[in-house]
């Protein structure tokens, strides 16, 4: 008997800790929801208070500035190094008088303008608080190239004429009733011929190293005593080792690709020698160190030169 009521004793105080811990469990359950639903309360409100600075400064800035008229565009400058009609760029800058100058998405002027081939750079700027200004860099062209371009009806192509600059870039012919000055119809610019028609897209580089040679050519000619005697008409690259050109007077003048200087100052001795004799130069090996090939027509049955300055610098327009 001793021993049952022993048992039935302890069997008590166990089920007062069962129940002891099962509701400081249930207190310290309660105090972390509590503790969770707080956490949650708290965050919501700082991302609903973020969301309202948000908007809050989102309706002022467009209130305050994007659609502020105070900074209308007024005016749009242009500064151009070439011969592109103002009104040409602005138009092809895609911006009006009156467009909101903040608001204006700089790069994709810069971008749509840099896209015309004729164009070497473009820089965009913001004169507050309403004056839009482009600075234009034109390329220039020293060389013109034939080029299988789309026909007029966009379908099909036909053969049409590229320039090329000093850097080896295929530019687009502009129109002439979008150049503020009429062109030149005495500035012939010499033909390359003779490339890969693959390379010849416009607003890209011809990756050709006889055309880079063509067109060092074609400056050290600009710069030689040959220049204002007479005038490079065409140059041929076709062949890998040599470029033929051939000048107003019908001549055929073969150069290597190294120290066009020492082979035009060589040249017009040459040259000089001929006027001397009465006669002219029908062809020429100047890429032969020693003992120069040549070959002589009379002059006097050859046409007139009538060669011309090229390559004049453009005059620079400012705040047009």
């Amino acid at each position: 008997m001793i021993w049952f009521r022993r048992k039935a004793k302890n069997r008590r105080l166990g089920n007062g800790h069962v129940l002891d811990v099962k509701l400081r469990s249930d207190q310290v359950r309660a105090g972390r929801l509590r503790l969770g639903a707080l956490a949650l309360g708290l965050l919501f409100a700082t991302v609903f208070s973020f969301y309202l600075i948000w908007r809050t400064g989102e309706w002022a800035l467009n209130r305050l500035v994007y659609e502020n008229k105070a900074y209308a565009i007024q005016e749009i400058e242009v500064e151009t190094d070439g011969v592109i009609a103002p009104e040409t760029l602005r138009r092809w800058a895609g911006v009006k008088t009156g467009e909101n100058l903040m608001a204006l998405d700089l790069a994709r002027v810069k971008r749509d303008l840099e896209m015309v081939s004729a164009i070497r750079s473009v820089a965009v700027e913001r004169l507050l608080p309403g004056t839009l200004r482009l600075r234009i860099s034109e390329r220039e062209s020293v060389a013109q190239v034939l080029a299988p371009l789309p026909g007029a009806s966009g379908n099909g192509v036909t053969m049409g004429v590229l320039h090329i600059d000093s850097e080896g870039y295929a530019m687009a012919l502009v129109d002439p009733r979008q150049l503020s000055v009429p062109p030149d119809t005495n500035d012939v610019l010499p033909v390359i011929t003779g490339i890969n028609p693959a390379q010849l897209t416009p607003g890209r580089r011809v990756e050709s190293h006889q055309v880079r040679l063509a067109l060092q050519l074609i400056d050290a000619f600009d710069h030689s005593p040959m220049s204002g005697l007479l005038d490079l008409r065409q140059v041929d690259v076709s062949s890998p080792e040599v470029l033929v050109a051939r000048t107003s007077e019908g001549s055929e003048i073969t150069f290597s690709g190294q120290d066009f200087d020492r082979q035009l100052r060589r040249w017009r001795e040459i040259y000089d020698i001929g006027q001397r004799m009465a006669k002219a130069v029908a062809t020429l090996d100047l890429s032969v160190p020693n003992n120069i090939p040549a070959t002589w027509v009379d002059a006097s049955t050859l046409p007139p030169a009538t060669p011309r300055p090229r390559n004049q610098p453009h005059t620079r327009k400012r705040n047009v």
